[in-house]
């Protein structure tokens, strides 16, 4: 069975807007950019959108816990609509609908997109590294997942490689944003980072307020901590690195754009000596003419 089709104007409304929202945002790695087939920029966006749509239900705005969750359900009713093949009653959910049937994209990164970002509306802590990477399962693997399904590349090999890069590139950006998180939604205080580890390096939440408000440097404990950090997401992203060069083609290029965006984070993080507080990383342009370099020549 399938729901009734939208108008062309309609569809391609709603696309463009897609579009727009992603050249609008601010993003470290690329979204759908200029080295991407021209066939893929639409759907690429649109997926961006129900991200960034779904990741403001649950980061934006003073509204209570309640309501964040009901806007994600809302969400996720509408995904369960197109899964059943009946009409969902928004026009996005339509456009994303038919954009989902003709590229023959598996449902399950969407729901579980929804769940990382469900999850973000209620939990603030996280006590060990394996529910940070049980967060990025859901928060960032789907992305890549689907990525590679757009290309036709989504092999199981080519799967555990993606879902090390897109791990590693989400806790680079706890890493950056560690001030934001801690201040998002009212002072909530999100705290992406291991407690048994903050504990190990003698880290208090009071030390992070401290810094995160500027009232005092940062100590030999936060670099410490911050290298450790580093060390072990630099090693998650080589283990993921050879897809780079696997992936022909613009696919390739791209993946090895992204990479090569992360671990210029990385390196901006260990200039910075872990002082993300007062020198959060940025790439700019001449951090993308270095990336583009890296990409160009498999470096």
């Amino acid at each position: 069975m399938n729901y009734p089709q939208q108008s062309s104007a309609s569809q391609h409304h709603i696309t463009a807007q897609s579009i727009a929202l992603a050249n609008q945002h601010y993003e470290n790695f690329p979204v759908a950019s200029f080295f991407l087939p021209k066939n893929l920029r639409a759907p690429i966006s649109l997926i961006y959108s129900f991200a960034r749509q779904a990741d403001d239900f649950a980061d934006e705005g003073h509204i209570s816990i309640e309501e964040r969750l009901a806007l994600l359900d809302g969400f996720r009713d509408e995904l369960e609509l197109l899964q059943a093949y009946i009409k969902p009653k928004t026009s996005f959910f339509l456009t994303l609908g038919e954009m989902i049937k003709a590229r023959k994209l598996p449902y399950a990164p969407f729901f579980d997109l929804l769940d990382a970002f469900s999850q973000d509306v209620v939990k603030t802590r996280y006590q060990n590294f394996a529910e940070v990477l049980d967060y990025c399962k859901r928060s960032a693997n789907p992305v890549g997942r689907l990525m590679l399904h757009l290309y036709g590349q989504s092999h199981e090999d080519n799967i555990a490689l993606s879902d090390q890069i897109c791990s590693a590139l989400q806790i680079i950006n706890f890493l950056q944003d560690i001030a934001i998180d801690f201040n998002k939604n009212d002072g909530k205080q999100r705290i992406y980072m291991c407690q048994d580890e903050l504990a190990q390096f003698g880290i208090t939440e009071q030390d992070l307020s401290t810094w995160v408000n500027h009232q005092a440097p940062v100590n030999a404990q936060w670099q410490a901590f911050m290298q450790f950090n580093l060390n072990r997401v630099q090693a998650l992203m080589q283990v993921g690195k050879p897809l780079g060069k696997i992936l022909k083609g613009r696919i390739g290029f791209e993946m090895r754009m992204i990479i090569a965006g992360g671990e210029r984070i990385i390196h901006k993080i260990n200039r910075a000596k872990g002082d993300i507080f007062n020198q959060r990383p940025r790439l700019h342009g001449g951090d993308w003419l270095v990336i583009f370099f890296k990409a160009l020549f498999r470096i």
